[in-house]
Parts: structure tokens; C-alpha cells; sequence
């Protein structure tokens, strides 16, 4: 039998458990230091290093100084992990077979030139960290070198690639073009989020929303966050120049070219050379120039008036309008190969009214904007109406409101007597064409509680109790519920709701409540069915815009039918 262990035994395994634990803790993943209280995560750092001993040690010192390591054993693996997670520094071996570290530099900064590489390289090795520099290395590490050389070389890098975002984001606001995005809605910061993985590419971009949604913020965005920042950004409102002038306006003009012209001018396009072209209000282009700008997507040259030289430019057009394209191509008012050509990226700026989860914190900064130093409270009884109001005019009908209760407020409250009058309307039709399709169903309640409203799909095609498989098969409260809903989303027929008997205006509803989301989605799913996958004749079979079919399709995650 072993003897017991002796006091200071028993307290040396004591100890050796606990360095033992905080070893560990050193070289936890990432997503475990997040949960251990004092544990800081400095900068994520991929390590690539064929000689498994060396990228131990010092993926181990890294890890001590509190940095979130990825290791590679070899070049292309390395790049793999890069590919997939982006790190703020990179850490290779000069020499690798296949892939040497030169090469691994090369293919990180294709992918994002922002990150700085450190090269490991033999000690007295001048030739090589020449090449690896030149190649666009950052730093390199003589082999061998101590826990105190990584960690300050790797300072170095992370410092330097703060300096130069920070650069970055000042040259952005001397620019001017950024304007800030107050939100708090899921939605917009999915919507952002999105904005910001397309903004280093090329590719055109075509913005949809309502009027006052804030189309031109997110083309700004993209500009700012786009290769391009340092370029012009030229807006353009196709709505608000007149079709014989147009031309001129885009394309440019010699001087002569038409009576008037008292001297040349670059146009537009050729002012946005380098940068962006945001047109604004796409729709409201006459065909001769919907050809014209064709032409130019497709070859980029622009052909001034009363030139016979062409002048190759290079743009990024970012087109948006709250038409809905798809109905002026059936009208024949917009080329559907210019559509095509426009809308490589399409966004969807939802309502303000379906993310009213920012109605507050926009309120409270456009109160702020407008105040000039004035301490003024907003009431709950202002918050309440103001969040209940459906604002057609959006985000620009909002602000103005809080211009207008600024400048009358004589006191220190905010009350809703200040906001400007609204007139709530009775019509159903009124209701879903300026407010949305939600308070149209609001809107459309009192007729079919008690007075004598359907529609003539629904007269012509009744449902009875027997035809309601939640009825027919008598199941309990929630089950009927659900079969409910499932019956109203199979209905090809009815346009508001079948009618669940004879007499009665409503499906029969359960008890213990049903999910409208769930109910909202199952009918998108059906009608996208029936109408084979056309996004267009479903949002016109659903009585919306085209732009919120899309946004709500990629809310629910809806896949269309081919």
C-alpha cells in the first residue's frame, strides 16, 4: 500500500494542477478564452511553418501574450485558412516545399493587402528578406529568435496596420462622401453587412427602396469602403435633368456642339473617372439614353457631343430607384439589357415602417442634430405615436418631423402635439399602397367583423366548415391552428382569407394563437409556387412592391421554385 502523501506533497500537486490549468487556458480556442473572465484576445495571427517544433514554440509565446493562433503546416494549407478566416497578421517560413513563404506572400495580399507578413527567415539570410520585402513583406525574423522578438515585431505589425486604418478612415471623412447610418433594426445590419462584402469589388450595384429610404447613404457607403475612396463620388438624378439635356449632362459636350454651348465640358462619367457614378431615379431615363449608357457598361468609352474622339473612362455605376423596374420593362419604358447590366448586385432598402426597431434611436438623432446645443426630452407619450405612425415618406419624413418639433418647441419636452397632423385612412387600397401591406390587414378588419366585405375571388369560391381540414378532422385547439394557417397558404383563390363557414368572414383560429410570421411565409412560398418562381408576378398577386417581395424572401430564407 502507498503511504499518504505528505502536506507538501499534497501542495505541490496543488500547484502543478493550476499551472497545469492556466497552461491550458493559454492555449485555448477562441471562442473558450471568450468565456474565461481576464483572458484578452489581442489579434488573430495565422502561423505557417513546416518545422512542427519551431511553430510550436511560438504559436505557444504567442498564445501567452494572449493572441488567437491558427497554425499551417505547410504554404497552401496556410492560405486555405486565410481564405476562410481573415487574420490580422501572418507569420510564414521563408522556405516550405511546394509553396515558399515569398509565394504565400503574394497570394495573402491578393486576397487582402491590408494584412502585414512576417517572414521567418535563416539567420544572415540578406538576399532572401530582400526578395521577401520586396515581395510586400512587412517584417522578417532571423532565425533563431526569442519570445521578445516575435511578440515586438508583432506589435510592430499590428500598430501599423492601425495607423493605416485609422488613416483610412480619415481620409473617408475628409472626403466627405460617407454620411453615418443610425440604426438598431436586424434588418439594416444585415443589409449593411452585405454593403460591405461588395464594396471592394467592380461590380454595378442596383439599389431598390422606397422614396426617403436612404438610397444615396448606401452608395456612399459602398464608395467609401470601395478601392475607390480616394476618387470622385458624382451624383446624379436622372428625374431631375431634362431628356434634351441629359446627354450633355452624362457624355459632355464640345464647345459648339449645340446652340448654347459656349465652351466645352467633361460630362459626368469622365468628372467620375476613377470613382464612382451614382444615378439616382434610373428609371426616369428616355430610351435614346438608356442606349447610350448601355453602350458605355459595355465598352467603357463615352462619345462626347460634337466629338469624333472617344475617351476610354473608368466608373462603377451604382443605379437605384423606387420604381419597379421589372413593371417598366413589361411597359416598355426600360431596356431589360440594361436592367441585366445594372443589376449584377441587387439591395432591397426595406420601409421604415417594417424595421421600427430604428424609429427610436433615429428620433433621438435627428432631435440631436437638430437642437444646436438645447437639452431637449422626448415624452413617452411621443415615442409611443411616433412609433405608431406608418411614415410613407420613411427615414426623410421622419427627419423633417423632428425639424419641425425642434424649431416650435418653446420648453424642454417633446410631445406629440408637435408632430406634424396625420390623417389615418379608411381605404383598404389607400392603406397598402402608401402604409404597407400590414396596415392594410389592419384597415381591412372592420369590414370583415361585421360588415358586408369580400372580395369577388373569395364570393366565387367559398369555403365551408367540411372543405376546412382543421374542422373536418376535429383536432385540438393548436393543431387546428396550424392546420389552419397551412389551409389559408394552400388557398390559389382567395385574396384576404377564405372563409372558414357559411356565415362567417374569419377562418375558425385557435386559441391559444398562431404565428403570423409563419403564416406570412407559407403564403409567399405558395403563390412563389404557383407563379412558378416569378418574383414579379407573385409581388403583384400579393398587391406589394416587387423590392419588399425580395427583402421578405430573403428575410425567411425562402428558396424559389425553378
Amino acid at each position: 500500500m502507498m503511504p499518504p502523501p505528505s502536506r507538501f506533497g499534497r501542495r505541490a500537486g496543488h500547484f502543478l494542477c493550476v499551472f497545469a490549468r492556466q497552461r491550458r487556458a493559454n492555449t485555448l480556442s477562441f471562442a473558450d478564452a471568450k468565456c474565461i473572465p481576464g483572458v484578452r484576445i489581442v489579434a488573430r495571427i495565422l502561423l505557417i511553418d513546416d518545422d512542427g517544433a519551431g511553430r510550436e514554440m511560438a504559436a505557444y509565446n504567442l498564445r501567452k501574450a494572449r493572441h488567437r493562433v491558427d497554425e499551417a503546416a505547410d504554404g497552401h494549407s496556410g492560405i486555405d485558412c486565410f481564405a476562410a478566416q481573415r487574420h490580422d497578421v501572418v507569420i510564414t517560413d521563408v522556405r516550405m516545399p511546394e509553396m515558399s513563404g515569398i509565394d504565400v506572400t503574394r497570394e495573402v495580399h491578393e486576397l487582402d493587402a491590408s494584412v502585414p507578413v512576417l517572414v521567418i527567415t535563416a539567420f544572415g539570410n540578406i538576399e532572401t528578406a530582400v526578395e521577401a520585402m520586396k515581395a510586400g513583406a512587412f517584417d522578417f525574423l532571423p532565425k533563431p529568435f526569442n519570445r521578445d522578438q516575435l511578440l515586438i515585431t508583432v506589435d510592430k505589425a499590428l500598430e501599423h496596420k492601425r495607423l493605416e486604418n485609422e488613416n483610412r478612415e480619415l481620409k473617408r471623412r475628409l472626403a466627405g462622401v460617407e454620411r453615418s447610418i443610425v440604426f438598431a433594426s436586424p434588418a439594416m445590419q444585415e443589409l449593411l453587412a452585405m454593403t460591405d462584402r461588395i464594396a471592394a469589388s467592380e461590380a454595378s450595384v442596383l439599389i431598390a427602396g422606397e422614396s426617403g429610404t436612404g438610397k444615396e447613404l448606401i452608395a456612399r457607403r459602398i464608395h467609401s469602403r470601395s478601392p475607390r475612396v480616394d476618387k470622385p463620388f458624382i451624383t446624379v438624378n436622372c428625374g431631375a435633368i431634362p431628356a434634351d439635356l441629359i446627354e450633355a449632362e452624362l457624355f459632355g459636350h464640345e464647345k459648339g456642339a449645340f446652340t448654347g454651348a459656349d465652351r466645352a465640358r467633361e460630362g459626368r462619367l469622365r468628372q467620375a473617372d476613377g470613382g464612382t457614378l451614382f444615378l439616382d431615379e434610373v428609371a426616369e431615363l428616355p430610351p435614346s439614353m438608356q442606349v447610350k449608357l448601355l453602350r458605355f457598361l459595355q465598352e467603357g468609352t463615352v462619345d462626347p457631343l460634337g466629338s469624333d474622339a472617344t475617351v476610354s473612362v473608368d466608373v462603377r455605376v451604382i443605379a437605384a430607384g423606387n420604381k419597379d423596374l421589372h413593371d417598366e420593362i413589361k411597359a416598355g419604358r426600360f431596356r431589360e439589357d440594361l436592367y441585366f447590366r445594372l443589376n449584377v448586385i441587387e439591395l432591397s432598402l426595406p420601409p421604415l415602417r417594417e424595421r421600427r426597431e430604428d424609429i427610436a434611436v433615429l428620433l433621438q438623432h435627428f432631435i440631436d442634430e437638430f437642437a444646436a446645443g438645447r437639452e431637449l426630452e422626448v415624452s413617452p407619450e411621443l415615442l409611443h405615436e411616433v412609433e405608431r405612425r406608418p411614415w410613407p415618406g420613411n427615414v426623410r419624413e421622419l427627419r423633417n418631423a423632428c425639424e419641425r418639433m425642434v424649431v416650435l418647441c418653446t420648453g424642454e419636452t417633446l410631445t406629440p402635439d408637435l408632430l406634424p397632423p396625420f390623417e389615418e385612412s379608411g381605404s383598404a387600397d389607400t392603406t397598402t399602397q402608401e402604409y404597407g401591406t400590414e396596415a392594410a390587414a389592419a384597415a381591412s378588419v372592420p369590414a370583415a367583423a361585421g360588415q358586408p366585405a369580400a372580395t369577388e375571388t373569395a364570393e366565387a369560391s367559398p369555403v365551408t366548415e367540411t372543405e376546412n381540414p382543421a374542422t373536418a378532422q376535429g383536432l385540438p385547439a393548436r393543431e387546428a391552428g396550424e392546420a389552419s394557417a397551412s389551409h389559408l397558404a394552400g388557398s390559389e383563390t382567395s385574396v384576404m382569407f377564405p372563409q372558414a363557414g357559411r356565415n362567417s368572414p374569419w377562418p375558425e383560429l385557435p386559441e391559444d394563437g398562431l404565428s403570423l410570421l409563419d403564416l406570412e411565409k407559407s403564403v409567399i412560398q405558395r403563390v412563389l409556387t404557383i407563379k412558378g418562381g416569378n418574383v414579379s408576378e407573385a409581388a403583384r398577386y400579393l398587391r406589394i412592391p416587387r423590392h419588399i417581395l425580395v427583402y421578405r424572401i430573403s428575410k425567411y430564407g425562402i428558396v424559389r421554385p425553378r
